[in-house]
C-alpha cells in the first residue's frame, strides 16, 4: 500500500494556559471554538502540577503530582477529538511520557503554538486492526 500524501495552506494559533487549567481539556476546548479541522502541536512550553497519562499498551493509566516541567507535546486535534503524547520531567530530571489523558493541570503556564491545516480534515475511526479510532486524512471540500 503506498503512502498517500497531502499538502495543505496553514494557519498558527498561539496561545497561553494558565495555572489549574486541564491541559487536553483546554486544546480540544480551543480546537472547538475556533473550528480547527486539522491541527498539529508545533510547541508546548510549561509546566505541570499533576500529570495523567496512559502508559504504552493502550491500559494502564498513571498519575503523577508534580511540579514537573513539560519536555515535549506533540499530536493531532480537530474540533471533534485530539491524540497528543506528552514527556514531562520531575526536579531530579527524570523523564516519563505517555498518552497524554484528562487532568494534567497546569502549574505555572503552558505556551501552545498549534499549526491549522486549512485545506484538510483529520478524523478517527475504528480500525479493527488495531483496535483503536485511527487518524483518517481528507482534503477539505
Amino acid at each position: 500500500m503506498g503512502v498517500q500524501t497531502f499538502t495543505s495552506s496553514v494557519t498558527n494559533h498561539c496561545f497561553r494556559l494558565r495555572p489549574g487549567q486541564d491541559l487536553k481539556k483546554e486544546l480540544l476546548f480551543y480546537a472547538q471554538t475556533h473550528h480547527i479541522h486539522a491541527g498539529v502541536i508545533l510547541s508546548a512550553v510549561g509546566s505541570l502540577n499533576k500529570a495523567h497519562i496512559r502508559l504504552s499498551g493502550g491500559k494502564d493509566t498513571v498519575e503523577f503530582n508534580g511540579p514537573f516541567e513539560i519536555v515535549s507535546l506533540t499530536g493531532t486535534l480537530s474540533a471533534e477529538s485530539l491524540h497528543m503524547h506528552i514527556s514531562f520531567s520531575d526536579f531530579e530530571g527524570r523523564v516519563r511520557g505517555g498518552h497524554l489523558m484528562d487532568g494534567c493541570l497546569i502549574f505555572t503556564t503552558v505556551e501552545i503554538l498549534i499549526q491549522e491545516n486549512q485545506d484538510l480534515i483529520f478524523e478517527r475511526k475504528f480500525d479493527e486492526e488495531t483496535g483503536y479510532k485511527e487518524l483518517i486524512i481528507q482534503n477539505r471540500i
